[in-house]
């Protein structure tokens, strides 16, 4: 993406000002480089589109540099199919990281010389303590943690041990290095944190070369050391993590010496971002996977038809702060309305059908409507729309007994058919559960749209219609949230909160015949019912399948 100008500069915010003043105090010599470090151990997800438009924007628009970097320290819970979809999902939202890609995996060897190199300067040590036992002696947040009873051993001792860990000599859990910080420290990050365990599995990228691997918060500063970054930003969860990452910075001959800042995370309504109960979602098959269009994860997002180009806008209008916010999903809604109602091209679709005859039109008479295929961009023209004798329109637009304030079709009333005549219901028939099945009505040659006598039919209700014989049957599937309580992650157990109406496949929809090659991912603004988007999994070769998007009005806050 190129430079953002003075026009379409975006709002500051305090990070935003943190790099602007570096750059007048020539802090960092002029440079501005900050990363994007995701674990490969899951899909990404609108949380996640916070970070990218955050650290890919800021070097954007400092005219500074964005690592893309995996942070692959766990071997047992990473995929390259994660790998995959995370660089897909950054290039889908506009940026790029250039010809590199970083792994934390590329400085395995650095985090294993530097704890060497901590060890013999008496700052770590190789503890033989089980998982159970370090957490008994860490303490808890009112009392103090107490030491190992091995944090004295010998320089001697810790490197030989640390040297027969890496050779594969001990089963996992058997002993991990800590840094020799203060295990009376208010912060519990200080309390002889961890930095390296065993963990005897194949990693994805360097195989069996290590049966060791460097803890997060270890690995994290040493990467951002290492590549000269001079911007380490992050969630505000890492808040507390911040002064670890500074010992590491301070006590390691490092070449570099970034520095951290966090933000608030998004926490959106009705909304889940822990990736573990994503994960559990998709392994209970309470979704239909990862790109489920129901999920917030950027894939899931994508195949429902929202765009790159409205989550950025939505990134932008929530803005940054370090204060803790829900932000309504309905914000989110918006941006992707105002997105498409700019890009996406118009269609007809009558999702919810009953017929209408019209009884004084010829019954083999044809003729062509003009419909625009976007009304405030006239250079793009009309498309053909048959108008015939028999027609489709939707149910909720007839009303046997109309309730007060209805304006569509009622027995004796008039309603004007868009871009095409003003018709007069003359009656109506029903099955034996009482559902109506046909309409029938009568029009008036002299009315329609366009033409200097409509100007005579002054009526409140424009319905939209099909062609029984010009149109097709299509599946339209309809998305509602996937929870029911405003707040589903604050729950102990999520899955009572579920949306058992969160989709439903509308049984006979029909579309105009014009859409049936629509090309998958291609968005559409069905005309008084909300944006679609061709599924880009389901649909094939002429019988294409449409996501509701989004509606064209918030329609939730008024249940």
């Amino acid at each position: 993406m190129s430079k953002t100008t003075s026009s379409n500069a975006p709002a500051t915010n305090f990070i935003r000002n943190i790099v602007s003043d570096d750059l007048k105090a020539n802090t960092n010599q002029g440079r501005v480089a900050t990363r994007f470090p995701p674990e490969p151990n899951g899909y990404l997800h609108i949380g996640h589109a916070k970070s990218i438009c955050l650290n890919f924007g800021i070097a954007r628009d400092f005219g500074g540099e964005c690592h893309m970097r995996f942070d692959d320290t766990n071997p047992t819970k990473e995929d390259t199919e994660y790998v995959d979809s995370i660089l897909d999902a950054v290039k889908w939202l506009g940026f790029s990281w250039g010809e590199t890609i970083y792994y934390a995996s590329d400085y395995f060897e650095h985090c294993y010389d530097y704890a060497v190199y901590l060890m013999q300067h008496n700052l770590a040590y190789v503890d033989s303590l089980s998982a159970d036992e370090i957490r008994a002696y860490r303490g808890t947040l009112t009392e103090p943690g107490k030491p190992s009873p091995y944090r004295d051993r010998s320089v001697d001792e810790n490197l030989v041990l640390f040297s027969r860990m890496r050779a594969g000599e001990f089963p996992d859990g058997a002993h991990v290095v800590r840094a020799k910080i203060n295990m009376a420290s208010p912060n519990m990050n200080l309390r002889d944190p961890a930095l390296f365990r065993i963990r005897h599995h194949p990693h994805w990228r360097t195989g069996d070369s290590w049966c060791i691997y460097p803890m997060y918060d270890y690995a994290h500063a040493v990467s951002d050391a290492v590549e000269h970054i001079t911007h380490s930003i992050c969630t505000l969860e890492f808040e507390d993590h911040r002064p670890l990452y500074d010992w590491v910075i301070e006590n390691c001959p490092v070449p570099y010496r970034p520095r951290q800042y966090e933000f608030a995370r998004l926490n959106l309504t009705f909304t889940m971002m822990s990736k573990r109960k994503l994960l559990e979602l998709v392994q209970e098959n309470l979704v239909e996977g990862w790109d489920d269009p129901r999920m917030p994860t950027i894939v899931g997002l994508r195949r429902r038809g929202y765009t790159p180009g409205a989550l950025r806008l939505f990134c932008e209008r929530i803005g940054v702060s370090k204060a803790d916010s829900l932000i309504d999903v309905s914000v989110l809604e918006d941006c992707v309305r105002d997105d498409l109602n700019e890009h996406a091209m118009r269609g007809i679709a009558v999702l919810d059908p009953v017929k209408l005859v019209i009884e004084n039109y010829p019954q083999d008479n044809e003729e062509i409507c003009h419909a625009p295929n976007h009304p405030q961009k006239k250079d793009l023209g009309h498309r053909p729309v048959p108008f015939t004798r028999e027609l489709w329109i939707e149910r909720e637009d007839f009303m046997a007994e109309p309730s007060e304030g209805f304006f569509r079709m009622v027995p004796g009333g008039m309603v004007r058919l868009r871009y095409a005549y003003v018709v007069k219901c003359t009656g109506f028939s029903s099955d034996a559960n009482g559902q109506v099945n046909e309409i029938r009505a009568e029009y008036f040659p002299e009315s329609r749209s366009g033409t200097s006598g409509s100007d005579a039919f002054k009526v409140k209700g424009n319905i939209h219609w099909l062609s029984v014989a010009h149109s097709i049957e299509a599946e339209v599937r309809v998305f509602d949230r996937l929870f029911n309580d405003p707040n589903p992650a604050g729950a102990e157990d999520f899955r009572p909160l579920l949306n058992p109406n969160s989709k439903s496949v509308l049984e006979g929809a029909r579309i105009e015949n014009s859409l049936i090659d629509a090309a998958p991912g291609s968005h559409w603004q069905f005309e008084r019912k909300g944006y679609f988007c061709v599924d880009t999994k389901d649909s094939k070769s002429g019988k294409p399948v449409f996501n509701l998007a989004v509606t064209l009005k918030d329609t939730w806050q008024k249940r």
